[in-house]
């Protein structure tokens, strides 16, 4: 179908609301938008980072998945304690493909869980004792680890445990440094509230650990921040960065390392791809140490190409004349690969639910191959991330904040785009749905999605999900035909 109107949305948005009681319609009403662009500040017309309401269908994350899924966990040489029962850290391992080099369980850790598998009794009577013990035994069976980092679940924060004391004891008995992390699941409304702990931990513990020690720098030394290194994302961003004379001095947390931590510092340019989860960092690095920070995007070759310009502006001529020529050597590329999708995809609408930064800066990409996003939404943000949305996305369409899964397949259902992306939770209904889904959380097994080596595997994954002859053998079941027999019996 078309795009839907303005009144069209709005009434949309009312139909939607009309099942919830009056009290969570009239909550649910503010997170629900049809966006205009002549509007400066989204919280003119959204709702944004607010406690999910009971019994809804959610699918955010706790401030524990955070700081140990997001921020802490990739960061590969160094071993992370899922301080609690087992659950948590069972859940977290090895779930976002945070690609590394390295041999796992010799020098990098980051798909290994470590938990203090707290019991019945490690609640009456505390773990602080057990804590201790593991910090030493991990450090006996796995010498090589660079330092360890205690995340709390939600238990530490009921009974009280002294982690920080543990962690400033076990750093001296081991000799390494070890973080706590007071990212108890219950704190805050989401994971994001796990980013700013995460990143407070980063700035107590670890920025500043080599103040005043020599470092043989260069005026071209950048870091980056917030990329996580999905299915190879930072590595595909990293050879554009050095192929136009940029030394990358930091890589973090994806395929991240403690020592790149510390150093990060000395660079010249924080380089910041996730704002949502690491934006308090880089604020602290600029005003300790008056390092700027620019956000970037490397989805699609147009926003790649603006994005290099703005990091090239940073520096010399020399640095803006080697962007240019990246962009130029990749020109043709991109155009070949645009020559062939695009015609296969043109015109194809889309609707976004995803969390971080995708939600905004995967729209570009679409629209190189000719694609249109109608509706998008964060499972986590601030309203600083709506304001950044606003100007990305058409007048007119729909932004959900925190939907929940009954709004969102009504959205579908009414505005029926030809893809949707969004998280693993979503995944199987709308493919039930016989609607094509991608997963844009960790791009369905595959990437890296970054860079001009990502465009042609995004454009690859887009066309091969969209054009799959399977869908058109699906029929939904509400559009089965129902026996006469179970009609009846109904």
């Amino acid at each position: 179908m078309s795009q839907l109107s303005r009144e069209e949305a709005e009434a949309l948005i009312q139909e939607v609301l009309e099942v919830y009681p009056e009290k969570a319609q009239k909550d649910r009403a503010k997170h629900l938008a049809v966006n205009d662009q002549s509007i400066e500040q989204s919280k003119k017309c959204i709702t944004s980072n607010r406690k999910s309401l009971p019994g809804v269908m959610t699918v955010r994350g706790c401030a524990y998945a955070g700081s140990r899924g997001v921020v802490w966990g990739p960061v590969k040489d160094m071993i992370h304690i899922s301080h609690g029962p087992v659950g948590c850290g069972q859940y977290s391992r090895a779930g976002r493909r945070n690609y590394y080099i390295g041999a796992t369980g010799v020098n990098t850790f980051a798909e290994m869980n470590f938990t203090s598998d707290f019991q019945e009794k490690d609640i009456v009577f505390g773990g602080d004792k057990k804590l201790a013990k593991l910090i030493g035994e991990i450090d006996q069976l796995f010498p090589l680890n660079k330092g360890i980092t205690v995340q709390s679940e939600c238990p530490i924060g009921l009974i009280g445990d002294d982690i920080e004391a543990v962690a400033k004891k076990s750093a001296k008995e081991i000799n390494k440094i070890v973080v706590p992390v007071r990212c108890e699941g219950f704190r805050g409304v989401s994971q994001s509230l796990g980013h700013h702990i995460a990143n407070d931990a980063v700035r107590d513990w670890v920025i500043g650990n080599r103040d005043g020690q020599a470092f043989e720098s260069t005026p071209y030394d950048v870091s980056i921040l917030g990329d996580y290194n999905i299915g190879g994302d930072a590595w595909s961003s990293r050879i554009l960065l050095e192929e136009m004379g940029l030394r990358v001095v930091a890589q973090w947390s994806g395929d991240g390392t403690i020592a790149e931590m510390e150093n990060t510092p000395k660079v010249k340019l924080n380089l910041l791809h996730c704002y949502r989860s690491m934006n308090y960092i880089s604020r602290h690095m600029e005003e300790k140490y008056g390092i700027p920070w620019m956000e970037y995007n490397f989805f699609g070759p147009a926003k790649i190409a603006e994005s290099l310009r703005a990091i090239a502006a940073f520096f010399d001529d020399t640095i803006k004349e080697n962007a240019e020529k990246v962009i130029a050597k990749y020109d043709a590329l991109m155009q070949d690969i645009i020559a062939k999708y695009k015609p296969r995809l043109q015109g194809k609408r889309v609707m976004l639910y995803v969390g971080g930064l995708r939600p905004r800066h995967i729209i570009g990409a679409y629209e190189d191959l000719g694609m249109e996003v109608v509706g998008t939404g964060y499972e986590f943000a601030h309203n600083d991330d709506y304001d950044r949305t606003i100007k990305e996305m058409g007048n007119s369409t729909l932004i959900y904040d925190d939907v929940t899964g009954f709004e969102f397949e009504e959205f579908v259902k009414r505005v029926q785009p030809d893809l949707v992306g969004s998280g693993i939770k979503e995944k199987y209904i709308f493919q039930k749905m016989g609607i094509p889904f991608r997963q844009m959380h960790s791009w369905d097994y595959s990437g890296p999605y970054h860079g001009y080596d990502g465009f042609a595997i995004f454009a690859r994954d887009m066309d091969m999900t969209l054009n799959n002859p399977c869908w058109s053998n699906m029929t939904p079941p509400w559009l089965k035909s129902v026996p006469e027999e179970l009609k009846a019996a109904a």
